[in-house]
């Protein structure tokens, strides 16, 4: 991998990662398309800690806020009612069924997982999941009504991300948007709920990435802060966008490139193994 590479990489990773469309597909498809040598999971979960830095550091007031809040009311019995204090337990228990999955399945993740024919097929399916739920939800819930039901649904629909092609942020929005919470609620509960997750499994993943000699550590962290930039652009202009528009555009886009992948397959254009 070339140093143009890795930025390239950094910047398609910052521009999927919170668009419903799903980053970790872009990455195992963009080599195929033109040529590259996959990057591999490995690098993939690291560079992912960019955007999710960019996550941080948009929502830095609301996370301290919640952080604080939270820890205050493990001795504070009259803390524990507030919203703030209550987020904090909602996005830990968000996080548990996703770290269950992510040790278990850890090698089909790593094998099974990264191949092509079930990225086009979930970019496509995932893709009218997300259309006819976001056509037919209430779109009226505000974040103040989130409660743990929701949070461990929410939870449950992040652990579908571990497999290429569903979309980290299409799979949680699509479950708030299912829950009746607005888009902008839903958007911003699944952005701070992949904080924990992200950034656990890209340390886990640091040790394979410096141990190997391509893309290496180096070109790994130009990607990592070419995505924290594109990133941290990107969620400022979804949450605007996401204000007055729908979802439909990404739903159009997902079903056509999932469309794309599965026809070049078919005619043998491109490999189904990743990295093939």
């Amino acid at each position: 991998m070339s140093w143009l590479e890795a930025v390239l990489l950094g910047i398609l990773q910052g521009l999927t990662e919170f668009l419903p469309i799903s980053s970790s597909a872009h990455l195992a498809i963009y080599p195929q398309l033109f040529g590259q040598s996959d990057p591999g999971a490995s690098f993939t979960a690291v560079t992912q800690i960019g955007t999710e830095l960019a996550v941080i550091w948009y929502f830095r007031k609301d996370i301290w806020r919640i952080a604080l809040t939270w820890l205050r009311s493990l001795w504070r019995p009259a803390l524990r009612g507030h919203l703030d204090a209550r987020m904090g337990w909602y996005i830990i228990i968000g996080t548990i069924p996703i770290g269950i999955a992510g040790v278990l399945l850890e090698s089909t993740i790593q094998t099974s997982f990264r191949n092509l024919w079930v990225i086009g097929i979930n970019l496509v399916l995932f893709g009218l999941i997300l259309g006819v739920i976001d056509r037919l939800a209430a779109n009226e819930r505000p974040m103040e009504r989130l409660n743990l039901r929701d949070s461990v649904l929410y939870g449950g629909a992040q652990m579908l991300a571990l497999v290429p092609g569903v979309s980290r942020s299409g799979a949680t929005i699509s479950m708030g948007l299912a829950l009746g919470y607005t888009r902008e609620a839903a958007t911003r509960y699944a952005f701070l709920l992949a904080i924990p997750a992200v950034v656990a499994s890209a340390i886990f993943q640091i040790p394979d990435v410096s141990a190997t000699a391509e893309p290496g550590m180096a070109k790994t962290l130009v990607a990592t802060v070419a995505a924290f930039v594109v990133g941290y652009a990107v969620i400022a202009w979804l949450l605007r966008y996401l204000r007055t528009r729908s979802y439909l555009p990404f739903v159009i886009y997902r079903i056509a490139l999932g469309t794309i992948v599965l026809v070049l397959l078919a005619t043998g254009v491109i490999d189904a193994t990743v990295g093939g």
